[in-house]
């Protein structure tokens, strides 16, 4: 592969962006590329935008992922896929948690929270949906939804599943290896 990957990461803070891309990294180095790994936060305390590159290949250069330039784009929520979208590739895929979390100005009144969002997005790009806080809850443990969505994105990159779920023993808490093996398997197999 002599073409750089670009991976972004979008949800609010609290969501697991973090462990998620640091999962992210450690198949990327396992798979024998160069990895950057850079974190930006629109507001650091739990609600605010947080967003995460994630960009591999046999030299990476800087680790900001530029407009257009994403081949995939994670979001955990989705105000947050329809407000970074336009960081995608024509041909990139939108992995997307359908799930609402009301951003402050919404909280607040000033603003609406939009409807539609992923049927309008779909109508541009190749977008993967799938209700992981559902899925999550359902498997007793509503933290594990980052992982679900992740099974769901690895699904369509080039890693094999076993070697996923070998990097997510090594970078999760040893007392949820189980629960977060489990959550990434149910992800892959819903995609």
């Amino acid at each position: 592969m002599a073409e750089t990957k670009n991976i972004m990461i979008v949800g609010v803070g609290g969501q697991g962006t973090l462990l998620t891309s640091r999962i992210l990294g450690g198949i990327m180095e396992k798979g024998g590329y160069d990895v950057k790994l850079s974190e930006v936060h629109g507001m650091a305390q739990r609600g605010g935008s947080v967003v995460t590159y994630v960009r591999y290949g046999e030299k990476v250069g800087e680790p900001i992922v530029e407009e257009g330039q994403a081949d995939i784009l994670i979001a955990f929520e989705r105000l947050e896929a329809y407000r970074y979208a336009h960081f995608l590739k024509k041909d990139g895929a939108l992995i997307v948690n359908d799930q609402r979390i009301d951003p402050m100005p919404v909280v607040t009144g000033a603003m609406e929270y939009p409807e539609g969002i992923i049927e309008e997005l779909s109508q541009k790009y190749k977008v993967y949906s799938i209700d992981a806080m559902k899925e999550a809850l359902e498997m007793g443990n509503s933290r594990v939804f980052n992982v679900i969505i992740l099974g769901m994105a690895a699904s369509k990159m080039d890693f094999a599943k076993e070697e996923w779920i070998e990097v997510i023993k090594n970078t999760v808490p040893p007392k949820t290896i189980d629960i977060n093996v489990a959550a990434f398997e149910r992800g892959y197999e819903l995609a």
